[in-house]
């Protein structure tokens, strides 16, 4: 088994209150169980962070990463606009294993990843698994329907704000930039969620841990500090990285949309694979962080590079709408969950958003826009929704299975 180091900041997990809703829905009795029972084991065994704070196996830099996730989880409800939630007050000690493995799967001609729907979060493009072994047993299936498949594992995990998350060791064993990046990440799940939309979930909870943990760390220590350079550096390189994955995912893309035959868009696809490694070669002289140095590593097929589309490949996109809100993560997500009542594809209302932004210029209020929207009938809300939506929270870190 083998960790790859780029990071992919969680997963959703099953609920298992749906789990009868879920055999009603086809799917498998042995899955739901082990999902629960996995889910119930962590939940259990999981101590009041006071209690772990106690514990003589910890180092007294685990005991101070315990401490700061409190400061963390109130940073990102006042200054960030981030729901709160009873997730992260225990703490789960028995294991320093990341908890769970995920799985995903896509057919070899096509950028399109399998999905698997589940009552509340709609289509999922993953399955998540706390045991590598049943893990393995399902990639199987899968790999003999000819799909491509990536089995990797997830540093923490998410239950919508259901249950109470707790902090994991692994998590308390990294670093503490990695820490405050995963939490703010799942607290923004827990904040705003659309259905089936993984792409644009992972996207924004990507964005507010990066930025995120950078304000928190220049609040907390200072500009200069290493937690807050490393932030810093850990958003040059999302950048840098999200800009080479759009240009492949494009590449890939213009392939499988040729009217060349199966064998040779498999053929074609392995030399552009093969192309990309070189170009990475020649891109992590820009990088400044080890964190996706993984893509090297990886055995590269339409599963993994999905996989790590759903949370890098519009990063730029996200940038931008931040922007456009005067840089505030509490506006983007206000605004956003706004935007979301428009029951679209909310990648494609963002961008169609940002072109009309453009278009206007800088002078033109959102109030200004919302009329001239109005004129064609698609309005932007302006108001805040009258009742928070149920949403939840996610998992840190991609690793190759092997």
């Amino acid at each position: 088994m083998k960790k790859a180091i780029i990071r992919i900041p969680t997963i959703l997990f099953v609920l298992i209150t749906v789990s009868i809703s879920l055999v009603l829905s086809g799917c498998s009795f042995r899955y739901i169980m082990h999902a629960a029972v996995g889910e119930l084991k962590l939940l259990s065994n999981s101590v009041p962070i006071e209690k772990a704070l106690r514990d003589p196996s910890l180092s007294e830099e685990q005991k101070e990463r315990l401490l700061l996730v409190a400061k963390i989880k109130a940073f990102g409800e006042s200054e960030l606009g981030l729901k709160k939630t009873a997730s992260y007050e225990t703490a789960y000690l028995k294991s320093d294993q990341p908890p769970i493995y995920f799985l995903s799967a896509s057919p070899k001609d096509r950028l399109s990843l399998v999905t698997w729907w589940f009552p509340i979060l709609g289509k999922m493009p993953y399955l998540g698994f706390f045991d590598v072994q049943r893990a393995r047993e399902e990639e199987k299936k899968l790999e003999a329907k000819g799909l491509d498949t990536f089995l990797g594992r997830a540093d923490a995990y998410s239950t919508l704000g259901w249950f109470k998350d707790p902090v994991t060791l692994n998590l308390i064993k990294e670093s503490s930039y990695s820490l405050a990046e995963t939490i703010l990440h799942e607290m923004t799940h827990a904040t705003l969620y659309v259905r089936g939309q993984g792409e644009f979930n992972e996207g924004l909870a990507v964005l507010v841990g990066k930025e995120g943990s950078k304000l928190f760390f220049e609040k907390v220590y200072g500009p200069f500090h290493p937690f807050t350079i490393q932030a810093k550096n850990s958003l040059h390189d999302e950048e840098i990285f999200s800009g080479f994955l759009s240009s492949l995912i494009q590449e890939l893309r213009q392939i499988y949309e040729s009217p060349l035959s199966y064998q040779e868009k498999i053929a074609k696809r392995e030399v552009i694979f093969s192309d990309s490694k070189k170009k990475f070669e020649a891109l992590k002289e820009k990088l400044r962080t080890p964190i996706f140095l993984g893509y090297e590593q990886a055995p590269l097929n339409n599963a993994y590079i999905m996989c790590i589309g759903l949370y890098h490949a519009h990063f730029k996109l996200f940038l931008n709408v931040l922007k456009h809100n005067g840089n505030s993560i509490k506006e983007m997500l206000s605004f956003l969950k706004e935007l979301s009542e428009a029951k679209g594809d909310m990648l494609q209302l963002m961008k169609g958003w940002l072109d009309t932004q453009q278009a206007l210029g800088p002078r033109e209020s959102r109030s200004s826009l919302n009329e001239r929207a109005n004129t064609a009938g698609t309005a932007l809300p302006l108001t805040r929704p009258k009742s928070e939506s149920r949403l939840h929270p996610v998992m840190q870190s991609c690793g190759i299975v092997k």
